[in-house]
C-alpha cells in the first residue's frame, strides 16, 4: 500500500504533468508512431507486390538477333520497348531502370550451341530499379535454364541429371506466424513506448526540479526520502503504462481492423488474451525502465544532460531487436535473464500464437523486477545524500 506521503507527491507529480501541455503531447502521440510506422510498412509491402505483377517494361537494343528471347519474355509479363540510342546514359541519369542489349553475334553463338553474348546495362546504386533489374535477371536466368535443359534433351541426356537432390519444401508456418515475421519490429516498437512513455516526467521530477531550485522545498517537507521516490516513481510508472496500454491498443486497432490480406496476403488477429498477456510481460520491465531513469536523471546536473543521456536508452532494445532481425537467437536460460531481450523475444512468441514456456517467463519477471527494484534503492541512497541539491 502507497504511504499517504507518496501519494502527496505522486499528485503533485502528476498535476504538474498535465499542465504541461506539449510535455504531454508528446508523451501520448509518440507511441502512436509505432502502429503508424506498421501501417506504413505493410502498406508498402502491398505497393511493392502489386509493382511486380506489374507488365515489366524493358528497353531491349537488337531485339531482331533473339526472336525466341524476346517471344520468352513477351510470355512472360514483358512489353519490349525500343531502346534508346544511349542506354548507358539513359540509365546513368535515371531515365530507365535497365536496358537489354542483344549483340548480331548473338544468334550465331547460339545456333552453335556456345554462350550466347548478352549485355544487362544496370544502375546498382539506384534502389528504386532494383526490383526491375532483378525481375530482368530472373528472367533471362530462366530462358538460359530451359535453352540448356532442351539442349541436354537433344543430346538424349535426361536434364535430371544435373539435379543431384529433389528438396521438397514442406512449409509448416501458418498465416498467424507469417503476419508475425512481417511485424517483426512489433516487440521493439512496444518496448520504446516504455522508454518513451514516462521519459520526461522523470527527468522534470529530478534534474529539472534541481535545475529550478524546487527540489529543496521538497525535501524539507515531512515525508522520508524513500516515500519521495516512490511518489516519482508510481507518477513516471503512471505514463508509462499509459503509453504502453496505448501502443497495445494501436496495434489491436491495425491487426484486426485492418485489412492485411489485401497488402501482404494474410491475416492476423491481435486477441484481448494476446493483448494482456503483453501488458503482463512488460510489467515487471516498466519498473525496471521507470527506476533506470531515475537513476541516470539523478546522477545529473540539468535537465538537458538528463535528457542527453536517457535519449540514448532507447539503444537498450534497439540492439537486442537488430540483433534478432540479423542472428537466429533462440529462447535460452541466459537470454531470457536479460531484461528487455527476454520480453522481446516473449512478446515475439505470443504474436506468432506460439505458446509461453511458465517457468523463463516467471524467471525473466523476477529478475527484471529485482534489478529494477535494485535500481530504484540506489535512487533513494542519492536521494539521501545532501549532495543531490548540489550535483
Amino acid at each position: 500500500m502507497i504511504s499517504p506521503g507518496s501519494r502527496v507527491v505522486f499528485r503533485k507529480e502528476v498535476t504538474d504533468n498535465l499542465r504541461d501541455r506539449r510535455t504531454l503531447a508528446a508523451a501520448l502521440l509518440y507511441p502512436l508512431l509505432g502502429p503508424a510506422m506498421i501501417v506504413l510498412m505493410i502498406v508498402s509491402i502491398g505497393q511493392l507486390t502489386k509493382e511486380s505483377e506489374k507488365p515489366l517494361k524493358l528497353p531491349v537494343a537488337g531485339p531482331e538477333n533473339a526472336p525466341n528471347l524476346i517471344a520468352f519474355l513477351e510470355q512472360h509479363n514483358v512489353e519490349v520497348e525500343e531502346s534508346p540510342e544511349d542506354p548507358e546514359r539513359a540509365v546513368r541519369m535515371g531515365e530507365l531502370d535497365v536496358v537489354l542489349i542483344l549483340p548480331e553475334e548473338f544468334g550465331e553463338a547460339f545456333a552453335n550451341g556456345d554462350p550466347a553474348p548478352i549485355r544487362l546495362v544496370v544502375d546498382e546504386s539506384r534502389n528504386a530499379a532494383m526490383q526491375a533489374v532483378r525481375r530482368a535477371r530472373s528472367l533471362l536466368s530462366a530462358y538460359s535454364q530451359q535453352i540448356g535443359a532442351l539442349r541436354l534433351q537433344a543430346r538424349g541426356v535426361d536434364p535430371r541429371i544435373i539435379d543431384a537432390l529433389a528438396i521438397e519444401l514442406a512449409d509448416v508456418s501458418t498465416p498467424q506466424s507469417q503476419a508475425a515475421r512481417i511485424l517483426s519490429m512489433a516487440p521493439y516498437l512496444i518496448l520504446v513506448s516504455l522508454f518513451v512513455g514516462g521519459m520526461y516526467l522523470a527527468i522534470d521530477s529530478t534534474a529539472g526540479e534541481r535545475e529550478r531550485g524546487s527540489l529543496e522545498p521538497l525535501l524539507i517537507n515531512p515525508v522520508s526520502r524513500s516515500q519521495l521516490v516512490a511518489g516519482k516513481a508510481a507518477a513516471v510508472l503512471l505514463f508509462t503504462g499509459v503509453a504502453l496500454v496505448e501502443t497495445l491498443l494501436g496495434f489491436a486497432i491495425i491487426l484486426n481492423y485492418v485489412p492485411m490480406e489485401r497488402y501482404i496476403g494474410v491475416r492476423m488477429q491481435l486477441t484481448p488474451e494476446a493483448l494482456l498477456s503483453i501488458l503482463l510481460l512488460c510489467l515487471p520491465l516498466m519498473v525496471f525502465v521507470v527506476a533506470l531513469q531515475l537513476m541516470i536523471a539523478s546522477y545529473t546536473k540539468s535537465f538537458k544532460e538528463a535528457q542527453n543521456y536517457i535519449s540514448l536508452m532507447l539503444l537498450v532494445p534497439a540492439l537486442p531487436a537488430l540483433i534478432m532481425a540479423v542472428l537466429p537467437i533462440k529462447e535460452s536460460l541466459w537470454i531470457v535473464l536479460l531484461p528487455t531481450v527476454g520480453q522481446q523475444l516473449f512478446i515475439n512468441q505470443v504474436l506468432r500464437g506460439e505458446p509461453l514456456t511458465a517457468a523463463n517467463v516467471a524467471l525473466s519477471s523476477v529478475v527484471t523486477l529485482a534489478a529494477g527494484l535494485a535500481l530504484l534503492a540506489l535512487v533513494v541512497r542519492q536521494y539521501r545524500r545532501e549532495g543531490i541539491l548540489f550535483h
